[in-house]
């Protein structure tokens, strides 16, 4: 059923990476092993995100995504573009499978002084908006605390940002430049990926958390700020959403828990228009902690994604979001009563719909 909303966010949404048809795949291939140039490569990028938005506006979708075809890894697009990022092992978050087999991946961090010398997205933007026919285009990047949780204190050099907070101005200052010129390009829908504060739910990762010295609720309202720092000179035309993944590798994933650890600052003082949450298995926990969520404000979205390497990205699900101050004004007297009746509301207004979609954190 096509979108009947004329702005974002919309009823129904795409996430994240679409699975990468198996041409695109092998031309990548191919383009490592020296045997086919950058450019033909990226013709094929064009034609495969050309299939794709086909793909998406036949559906109806309200938001249209690329699918991060460009991206070798969702969040590389950020590193990639910074000069100065290295990666490191040692990272929190080690992602686990059903079979109980673990895979440690490198994170990010600091090894000289950030600064953005061009765009992160605005390259895939531009083509995007300029195939789009129906929908509104909507372009995702890394949320700033994925550049600092899995690592913590180790995210830096120390040598180069002895001050940490020295280092987190250089974050927020690149997200606002990047902003500001996706702006520039008639960017009215910005979504930011985020697995760092769905991680810091898990116990086992807070444990981890303090034993390297820090405290996980601090993150929290450190990482709230960083955030708000990041968009907070993006125009009132633009919608910014914030999808919350506790990882996807091959089916595995990075973290348990459900959200009451970091609910009230998240839905209160995070500064966004949508809130795209991952809710499709029970690691993400119970619908409780959606009686945070303010009767009158933004909106809030649950969404469901396929968690196994065998899932189809043409018949499985994606995400949804209900407007807030459109749904949750009907519910505000049975919230104000106790916290069950209101946790019970959130998630009937926040209940996922199915659409086609894949996310590949």
């Amino acid at each position: 059923m096509p979108n009947l909303r004329l702005n974002p966010p919309f009823r129904v949404e795409h996430v994240g990476s679409f699975l990468r048809p198996e041409r695109l795949l092998d031309a990548a291939r191919k383009v490592k092993a020296g045997t086919v140039t950058a450019e033909a490569f990226r013709k094929i990028q064009d034609e495969a995100i050309v299939e794709l938005v086909r793909f998406e506006e036949g559906l109806g979708l309200g938001s249209i995504t690329d699918g991060e075809y460009r991206r070798r890894l969702w969040s590389a697009g950020f590193f990639d573009a910074v000069p100065g990022f290295g990666l490191r092992e040692g990272a929190l978050g080690a992602f686990r499978n059903e079979q109980g087999e673990v895979t440690t991946v490198p994170s990010p961090y600091a090894k000289q002084r950030l600064k953005r010398t061009r765009g992160i997205a605005t390259d895939e933007f531009s083509y995007l908006k300029s195939v789009v026919k129906k929908g509104v285009p909507k372009i995702t990047i890394p949320s700033p605390p994925v550049m600092h949780f899995f690592l913590g204190p180790r995210a830096v050099d120390e040598a180069v940002y002895p001050d940490i907070e020295v280092y987190f101005d250089d974050l927020t200052r690149i997200y606002r430049e990047e902003v500001a010129d996706l702006a520039k390009l008639g960017c009215t829908y910005l979504q930011l990926d985020d697995t760092a504060l769905p991680c810091n739910c898990d116990d086992h990762v807070r444990d981890e958390v303090k034993k390297r010295g820090e405290d996980p609720d601090k993150l929290t309202v450190t990482y709230t700020r960083l955030i708000n720092d990041a968009i907070r000179d993006r125009p009132k035309t633009m919608t910014v959403g914030i999808h919350l993944c506790r990882g996807n590798l091959k089916g595995a994933w990075m973290a348990e828990g459900g959200y009451e650890p970091i609910a009230d600052k998240l839905f209160n003082a995070v500064d966004v228009d949508a809130y795209f949450l991952e809710y499709d298995t029970a690691r993400a926990g119970d619908f409780k902690p959606l009686r945070f969520v303010p009767s009158t404000s933004r909106s809030c979205s649950a969404w469901s994604a396929p968690r196994r390497p065998s899932s189809n990205p043409r018949t499985s699900s994606s995400g949804a979001s209900a407007k807030r101050r459109n749904t949750c004004r009907s519910s505000s007297s049975a919230s104000r009563r106790n916290a069950a009746s209101r946790a019970a509301a959130a998630a009937a207004r926040c209940s996922p719909w199915t659409t086609r979609g894949a996310r590949s954190s």
